[in-house]
């Protein structure tokens, strides 16, 4: 499933391409790139949730002080390693993520259907969030640095 939103990702939504696509084209696309119909659907499914997320519609969440914690619930200790929760703190303490927008990843993360999670998916999911939130294209930028430098062996 992450492949396909990474797919997704970087093929409409990085790329600026058109962004007015038909779902059942887009589908056939996904096929014709090799996914699996499942797949496909699942990932649209986390798009959408993406999408309520962003309109507000989805989290209920606390607000927190500039020095209140997160504390984890053990599904997310379970899907979130050490390394992946030390990153989402690193990312508030430099303000690329607020608790608003850590939040919003953290649902998108556990709506994730997979076994596995890393952490390049979680800079990815943290990208994706990021771009789809309004008024966070400063730290969509350093995300997407801090991403591409990962790539090139700098950082993490």
């Amino acid at each position: 499933m992450m492949d396909i939103l990474m797919y997704l990702f970087e093929t409409y939504i990085h790329s600026d391409a058109e962004l007015m696509i038909d779902q059942d084209e887009l589908e056939d696309e996904l096929l014709r790139a090799g996914f699996h119909q499942q797949e496909i659907y699942k990932a649209l499914h986390w798009l959408e949730g993406l999408a309520a997320l962003q309109q507000g519609e989805r989290l209920d969440m606390a607000t927190g002080s500039a020095n209140s914690t997160r504390i984890y619930t053990q599904e997310e200790t379970l899907r979130l390693d050490v390394a992946c929760r030390g990153f989402l703190l690193f990312l508030e303490q430099v303000k690329v993520l607020t608790v608003e927008t850590r939040e919003m990843v953290i649902d998108r993360i556990m709506g994730l259907e997979t076994q596995e999670f890393t952490l390049d998916d979680l800079k990815w999911v943290i990208l994706m969030v990021l771009f789809n939130v309004p008024g966070n294209e400063n730290a969509y930028t350093q995300m997407e640095e801090l991403l591409y430098s990962a790539e090139q062996g700098i950082v993490h």
